[in-house]
């Protein structure tokens, strides 16, 4: 008989935030995101002149954690959930834990969108959600593989979820999400009225 079996695994986290770590507020949390966010003119800035849909503190502020005590607090939590993964992953990490390299916010208004990217120079890469209101939009996931399919013909709309070309995950509030930063992903259109409100990071080794 025939043997079939997976290779090459690409693999996705997802845990609620407060399973390691301090226990962080979300009703806290989103309210220093948004007291942030109307303090950051420069960060206001940036996203004008880039055309970004409402906020991100990405091209603006590098020490959230220092400004606000419940974001030393998130770190102390993402960092217990990122030496999960990396055992997972069975990463030979040589004595040196992966360390948090950026950590931003994002809000996305009604019709924003992220398009499709990757974390370059970074190892593992995620989110926390902060508000996902009805109609929020879901993290889409591309297949590693897309650019190297060829002439292969697409995949069956039923086909089982290891191999269709896009996943979608839907988090809730107080979820966090990691993956390996090469993987590309983007988050589509917001279709809700209210904003969406998450934490991005990315861990490096080094």
């Amino acid at each position: 008989m025939a043997q079939i079996e997976s290779l090459f695994v690409t693999r996705l986290y997802r845990s609620a935030l407060n399973a390691h770590g301090p226990a962080v507020d979300p009703v806290e949390l989103e309210a220093s995101c948004w007291s942030i966010a109307e303090d950051d003119e420069a960060g206001q800035d940036w996203c004008a002149e880039n055309g970004y849909p409402g906020y991100t503190s990405y091209a603006s502020l590098s020490d959230l954690p220092w400004r606000f005590p419940i974001f030393a607090d998130l770190v102390k939590s993402l960092d217990a959930h990122v030496t999960a993964f990396a055992e997972d992953l069975e990463f030979e990490l040589d004595g040196r834990p992966l360390q948090l390299e950026d950590l931003w916010i994002n809000i996305l208004p009604e019709g924003g969108t992220h398009s499709s990217h990757i974390h370059p120079h970074s190892v593992i890469s995620g989110t926390t959600y902060v508000a996902m209101p009805e109609g929020a939009s879901a993290l889409k996931l591309e297949d590693p593989r897309s650019a190297r399919m060829m002439a292969a013909p697409t995949r069956r709309k039923d086909a089982r979820r290891d191999l269709q070309p896009f996943v979608y995950v839907a988090p809730k509030v107080g979820d966090v999400l990691l993956w390996e930063s090469w993987l590309r992903h983007e988050v589509p259109m917001n279709m809700s009225e209210k904003d969406r409100i998450s934490v991005s990071f990315n861990y490096s080794w080094g």
